[in-house]
């Protein structure tokens, strides 16, 4: 019979819908959390015999997840996961990594008491490892929309027996950010992070979004010393120009078809000279 081996493995809660409300004389503030949880460590018994005695159970996680909303309250996404990540680590003998994951759900105040409205916009992100190598924190946001209007061309491409779309000089650019960014130690200014990303969309004359996304992940590491590096991915959300000609109507950029798929997709990484790749990099899964 063959003899088998476990590979790389780990557990947790996912997806823990956390809603806190700080209530005061000025009015309540509101944070809106998805929050995740993995773990490894000596948890190989669990998978080859059923043996549970080192197994934290994923309901206790989402309780501490809730007690420490409560307890130590929520100052940023990064400072709390950071601290379920250590907390997991240094009081679980049997837990050696920790790897926390939160997405912040934006609320606006509209009277300036209790009323809020729930954004469409962005989702801010953190996640954070911690092990024998630290406490590592990749911020980031996903879902931030963004359009302009021309300033954008795409010509000089590759073309053979399928290629069937025209060049262009002038084109509605428009994309929906996912973004990293990865720090040596502790979060970065996610604010000024964020305003880095959109102001170089907006500066950038585009030949092509590969070069806007190597101007967004520049852009950052400029405006944010700290910064390693900038993770970017970047559907090309398509917007075609409708031939009008058919109704005898002439079409001078004005009226398009907003495609949401097939889209392209592109994706890359923007850091500093010999930043290396670190550990938990590879925890990919």
């Amino acid at each position: 019979m063959p003899t088998f081996e476990l590979g790389p493995n780990q557990y947790g809660k996912a997806e823990t819908r956390l809603v806190r409300v700080e209530r005061g004389a000025g009015g309540d503030r509101i944070t809106d959390l998805n929050v995740s949880v993995a773990l490894r460590g000596d948890l190989a018994a669990s998978h080859l015999t059923g043996d549970n005695a080192a197994v934290l159970p994923t309901d206790t996680q989402k309780n501490t997840v809730y007690a420490f909303a409560r307890e130590f309250g929520i100052d940023d996404i990064e400072t709390f996961a950071a601290r379920l990540a250590e907390h997991f680590v240094s009081s679980q003998p049997s837990v050696h990594e920790a790897r926390v994951a939160v997405e912040q759900y934006p609320w606006q105040d509209v009277d300036g008491r209790h009323t809020f409205r729930r954004d469409g916009g962005e989702v801010r992100t953190a996640t954070v490892h911690h092990g024998h190598y630290g406490t590592r924190t990749v911020s980031g946001v996903t879902g931030l929309v963004l359009l302009k209007t021309t300033d954008s061309e795409f010509h000089g491409y590759v073309r053979d027996r399928y290629t069937t779309l025209p060049e262009t000089r002038d084109r509605i650019l428009a994309t929906s950010v996912d973004a990293t960014w990865r720090t040596a130690a502790g979060p970065a200014d996610g604010a000024k992070a964020r305003a880095a990303l959109v102001e170089a969309f907006a500066d950038t004359y585009s030949y092509a979004l590969q070069q806007t996304l190597f101007a967004m992940g520049s852009r950052v590491l400029e405006a944010c010393p700290d910064v390693l590096e900038v993770k970017l991915s970047l559907p090309n959300r398509h917007h075609f120009l409708v031939d009008l000609a058919p109704f005898g109507l002439d079409n001078p950029n004005e009226v398009y078809f907003a495609a949401d798929r097939p889209y392209g997709l592109i994706e890359g990484v923007v850091r500093r000279p010999g930043v290396a790749i670190p550990e938990e990099v590879a925890w990919t899964f």
